[in-house]
């Protein structure tokens, strides 16, 4: 019992020590492990962020009629340049009755006043013709005279507004034609002729008849995610790409951000506006969709290399990168990054452009087979 024991346990050591010998013929038979190796080189490294919106004007301008009325003509259309001052529409007022009537019944006033004071004084003449009276009782009669019917042609005149708009005298003042206030471009006329129209006050913000803008002086308006805002600030540059016009570029800056933000489909979203350079002339119609990419970091013609090339310290967190000292043989150096854009980094220290990285996340065995195929 006793021998066949031992040879059963000569047996279990003999074929462990066979499978040893097969498993070290195997490892040495695999190929080896080849590293390949990448450098660095010079690029400049831009860091942002998108934010989606539209461009339109930096102000626009509601003209709105100072009397109700029918809209009679209209001077402009969208897309017109006007100057201040230049006519845009015209209005056919149609009076209110009560405000006719008491403007009526005021002519009559003034008439029954303007009558008296011109019996008095020609009464008054004739007795200072006479020597009757002093100088100073007929200048009295005389100047109660003409402010009677100063008042006469003014309630006339009131009458004439409240019944027509308009009456003579008033020139390019009258009511009835609606003039531009600002110089620009027509975006849109929302009237047509025949449209009844009120007007502007302190209890109604009236009828628009025409909305002008300076397209000259455009900006961006868009919207970030909460994640975002707490990147950017004012003052940043912005690089605007319109949908609308291909391969062109618009240089903008950032002069806007929320102080609150709002909620939009479960996300917090940021309103931003970037101001347009002015020396651009390329003509951009309001309202186009555009993507703004905000500049966070920027660095010039730096040395860079693959973010992925990058290792850290599982202790220390500190970034280094492994360099080729020969054929498949390393160092480690420790580096000092800058800039990223996510695919590359920029290398303050540490590195050449001449030292070739260990691409440490790539392997590539070698087939000699293949090789010689």
């Amino acid at each position: 019992m006793k021998r066949i024991v031992t040879i059963l346990v000569l047996v279990v050591i003999a074929v462990a020590f066979t499978g040893a010998l097969y498993y070290l013929y195997a490892k040495n038979q695999e190929d080896p492990t080849v590293y390949e190796t990448e450098q660095a080189s010079e690029k400049t490294i831009v860091k942002k962020t998108v934010a989606t919106g539209n461009i339109v004007p930096k102000e626009e301008v509601l003209i709105k009629p100072n009397i109700s009325g029918i809209i009679e003509e209209i001077f402009i259309e969208a897309g017109d340049r006007i100057q201040a001052g230049d006519q845009i529409a015209k209005i056919r007022v149609i009076p209110n009755v009560s405000s006719l009537q008491n403007a009526k019944d005021a002519v009559q006033t003034a008439k029954i006043n303007f009558d008296n004071e011109k019996r008095n004084f020609e009464r008054q003449e004739s007795l200072f013709e006479k020597g009757v009276i002093s100088a100073n009782e007929f200048d009295d009669a005389q100047v109660a005279f003409r402010r009677a019917e100063q008042n006469y042609k003014s309630a006339q005149q009131n009458y004439e507004i409240v019944r027509t708009g308009t009456t003579s005298g008033l020139g390019t003042a009258a009511n009835t034609l609606i003039r531009s206030t600002v110089e620009g471009m027509v975006l849109d006329v929302p009237v047509k002729v025949g449209n009844q129209v009120i007007e502007s006050n302190n209890f109604n913000d009236g009828t628009t008849i025409a909305v002008l803008a300076d397209v000259n002086k455009m900006i961006f308006e868009g919207k970030v995610d909460e994640s975002e805002v707490g990147k950017i600030k004012e003052d940043l540059p912005l690089e605007v790409t319109v949908g609308a016009i291909e391969d062109k570029t618009f240089k903008a800056v950032l002069d806007y951000i929320a102080p609150k933000g709002v909620e939009e489909n479960g996300a917090i979203q940021f309103d931003i506006e970037g101001t347009l350079d002015k020396a651009d002339t390329t003509f951009i119609r309001a309202g186009l969709s555009a993507n703004a990419s905000i500049i966070l970091a920027k660095a010039e013609n730096v040395l860079a290399l693959r973010e992925a090339l990058i290792q850290f310290d599982p202790k220390t967190q500190e970034p280094f990168v492994e360099v080729a000292t020969g054929d498949q043989q390393f160092e480690r150096r420790d580096v000092e990054l800058g800039v990223s854009d996510g695919i590359f980094v920029e290398i303050k220290d540490g590195i050449t452009e001449n030292d070739k990285i260990k691409v440490w996340n790539q392997l590539k065995p070698v087939n000699p087979t293949a090789q010689v195929q």
